[in-house]
């Protein structure tokens, strides 16, 4: 399966989270309400990440989710990066045949909703620097990962 990655918006990724930029003008802008935790005695995690340039296309066969908590990636220096993310499927793994990919720039961050499908982390331009917030409760529903068919993702105009 190939999945072309559109530009990133808040409309075309509402349905798995929200789009994170800071403001353009002087002032703060409050993004809580994409934040979520479904574990009550779950701690908040705060991370730190440098990821190295992964080339396009980029095969994979992995997709994660944090079924009890949303996870925000919030750049801090880097170039462009994709986010991939599925619907549930029937089974409640992901649907890779609705998923959907979407490169980002370097001023947006995303919240992935608790819960949703998503490829692991991928830098593409140059290393990238990120914080990561989501929440915790040292067990193994804290992540998920499972195997998926393989799957290639590319920009517009790069595929072969």
């Amino acid at each position: 399966m190939r999945l072309i990655a559109k530009p990133l918006t808040s409309e075309a990724f509402a349905a798995f989270g929200e789009v994170l930029s800071a403001p353009r003008d002087p002032g703060r802008v409050y993004t809580e309400a994409a934040l979520s935790s479904r574990r009550a005695q779950a701690a908040p995690s705060l991370s730190f990440t440098c990821k190295t340039p992964t080339a396009l296309p980029l095969s994979s066969t992995t997709m994660e989710r944090h079924q009890f908590s949303s996870q925000s990636f919030v750049p801090m220096g880097g170039g462009r990066w994709i986010a991939v993310v599925a619907p549930h499927g029937a089974d409640g793994g992901p649907d890779m045949a609705r998923a959907q990919a979407f490169v980002a720039q370097p001023d947006q961050g995303v919240t992935y909703g608790a819960d949703v499908w998503h490829h692991p982390f991928t830098v593409i331009d140059q290393p990238g620097r990120f914080a990561v917030f989501m929440w915790k409760d040292g067990t193994t529903t804290d992540e998920e990962f499972v195997e998926v068919a393989p799957f290639v993702v590319d920009l517009e105009g790069d595929a072969a």
